[in-house]
């Protein structure tokens, strides 16, 4: 029985990558870059953490999907439309 939860929970997290498509990973500063390349750029925005505050941050551009942590909060374009999400999780 235990095997095949198992299984299960492989198969599902399989299919949670694929279905993410290609995200790049970035630091702070390479995600500034993006977003000035960017025209009205949608971000994502997530804030946690257990023992320090992280924000995480996701964009579009050109069909990637654009990732970064921060452990301040980043300063982002004036046209940026910002969502503010619960949690951002990169498979």
């Amino acid at each position: 029985m235990a095997v095949s939860a198992a299984a299960a929970a492989a198969a599902a997290i399989a299919r949670a990558i694929k279905a993410s498509g290609v995200i790049v990973r970035v630091t702070p500063q390479g995600f500034d870059a993006i977003l000035k390349r960017a025209e009205k750029p949608l971000v994502i925005h997530a804030q946690g953490g257990v023992f320090s505050t992280r924000h995480q941050y996701f964009v579009s551009y050109k069909g990637f999907a654009f990732h970064t942590k921060s452990a301040t909060t980043l300063v982002l374009p004036s046209d940026a439309e910002v969502v503010e999400a619960e949690k951002i999780w990169v498979p």
